[in-house]
């Protein structure tokens, strides 16, 4: 159920993007080339997600669209609603991923109860794929062992040079779930480091070119966000950017546990 039309390596993230902006951006991206557009619920730009994909030009089968299900409409009596209304905003019958966007925090609704019920969604064709994100491992195999690894299209996690998040990834990687990440760039943090600057001079690329390539050359997916159209066509090209092995190795020792996205009230025991 998850091989048709598959999940773009590299997409365009909308956190943090709103009204006209995030209008723009997604337009813009959309001309450009992109084809995943990644929102979600409390994101608060649904709405404005679905008039610019609307107004593209771009037909609605060619674009695949990403939202993820808020914490408060967990509970299965709620949880396909929210979708629907989601779906409202976005101006499609369906969408091609539904995440849930942080496990229920303190257990409050139970593994089983959310992933059933988005389950029930797509099978009632509100979404072609469900996946999870923000997840540690033991949380991932609570959903595993709820709805299958067979249904997990992708575990969407913070991922980049400072916090290369190795064994989620593994684990993503030994259950057949594919792995997207976000917040690649580290806020720009990444763009920063000697190593990567060294590696895009090199290369006659961009830092952010690195950065992207470094990640979707481990099978990952990339959702970079961005309102300058000279940067969202920049990372777009990262997409045919190659990395030797040792680059990537230079890479690899950049890891330093450096968490950026971990909310008291959210997050979960990392691993």
């Amino acid at each position: 159920m998850n091989s048709n039309n598959p999940i773009p390596a590299l997409g365009l993230g909308t956190f943090r993007l709103k009204g006209q902006v995030v209008i723009d951006s997604v337009k813009t991206g959309l001309s450009l080339g992109y084809r995943l557009i990644d929102t979600a619920q409390i994101y608060g730009n649904e709405a404005e997600v679905g008039q610019a994909i609307a107004e593209s030009g771009v037909p609605r089968d060619e674009v695949f669209i990403t939202t993820k299900i808020w914490i408060d409409n967990f509970a299965s009596d709620k949880l396909a609603a929210s979708l629907k209304e989601s779906l409202k905003k976005l101006r499609t019958e369906q969408v091609d991923m539904t995440l849930i966007h942080w496990p229920s925090p303190h257990g409050a609704v139970p593994v089983a109860e959310y992933m059933g019920a988005l389950a029930a969604a797509q099978d009632q064709g509100l979404t072609q794929r469900i996946g999870v994100s923000n997840f540690n491992t033991a949380l991932l195999q609570e959903v595993i062992d709820a709805v299958g690894a067979e249904r997990i299209a992708s575990h969407q996690i913070e991922l980049h040079p400072a916090l290369q998040n190795r064994k989620v990834a593994a684990f993503n990687a030994k259950c057949g779930i594919h792995t997207t990440s976000y917040m690649t760039l580290g806020y720009g943090k990444a763009l920063q480091e000697p190593v990567v600057q060294a590696i895009a001079n090199d290369l006659g690329a961009t830092p952010a070119q690195v950065v992207l390539a470094w990640a979707m050359q481990q099978g990952f997916a990339v959702i970079p966000s961005s309102t300058k159209r000279a940067n969202l066509e920049g990372n777009l090209a990262a997409r045919s950017l190659r990395l030797t092995d040792d680059q990537m190795a230079r890479i690899a020792v950049l890891d330093r546990g450096e968490r950026l996205a971990s909310p008291e009230s959210l997050a979960p025991v990392w691993d």
